[in-house]
């Protein structure tokens, strides 16, 4: 068959490339620019960048055969399977960096100051002592804290189980001065929802996840 590469929008394109391709799926922009393929730049327009990708990926190879003169079919099929190994090393880069970051995050949770005082609240309290049994076990927190200079707020949430039973523990700490105080800490029993105050003289004011 004739090489009809980098003919343009006339170029018949040979039927065992005209499909699926994975390097512009995932590479988008960067595949098309490198491939003369310059509508990939519509990745860096709002909206159309959601489709974008399928499109490159649907019609991509057709595109890069009209667009640049290859040597042949084969110098084709060979390129762009290099294009479909480094998208999958560039997808699984990206999602390591996803959960790098993810425990990262909770991480830093579960080292935070507001934490820690709430679990040995948890666990110097005689009522959810004998709700939960002991040891009692606690799980990764979700929520946030927020600082500014001295002074912050924080709003977690945790699971705590012992050999009795397993519940979770809402908490609201604040900082002022460089020093957390937890404000109001509540263990919710998963069986009975039955919940109980876990610091003495805290406000009845409500908790994040807490319906009152």
């Amino acid at each position: 068959m004739e090489n009809t590469s980098g003919g343009g929008d006339a170029a018949v394109v040979p039927p065992e490339i005209d499909r699926w391709n994975w390097g512009a799926f995932v590479l988008t922009w960067i595949w098309g620019v490198c491939n003369n393929t310059f509508i990939a730049l519509l990745m860096f327009v709002p909206f159309a960048n959601m489709v974008m990708p399928f499109v490159l990926g649907a019609r991509g190879s057709a595109w890069a055969w009209r667009n640049k003169r290859w040597e042949s079919v084969e110098a084709f099929k060979a390129a762009q399977r290099k294009w479909a190994w480094w998208g999958l090393a560039a997808l699984l880069l990206f999602v390591l960096l996803l959960v790098g970051i993810f425990a990262a995050v909770f991480a830093t949770l579960k080292h935070s100051e507001p934490y820690r005082l709430t679990v040995q609240a948890l666990e110097a309290n005689p009522a959810a002592v004998d709700l939960l049994g002991q040891p009692i076990s606690t799980g990764i927190p979700m929520g946030g804290i927020q600082t500014s200079g001295p002074d912050g707020e924080a709003n977690l949430s945790f699971s705590a189980e012992g050999p009795r039973g397993e519940g979770t523990v809402y908490m609201k700490a604040t900082k002022s001065f460089g020093q957390w105080v937890v404000d109001r800490a509540v263990l919710q029993d998963e069986e009975t929802g039955q919940r109980l105050e876990l610091v003495e003289g805290a406000s009845s004011g409500p908790l994040p996840g807490v319906e009152p």
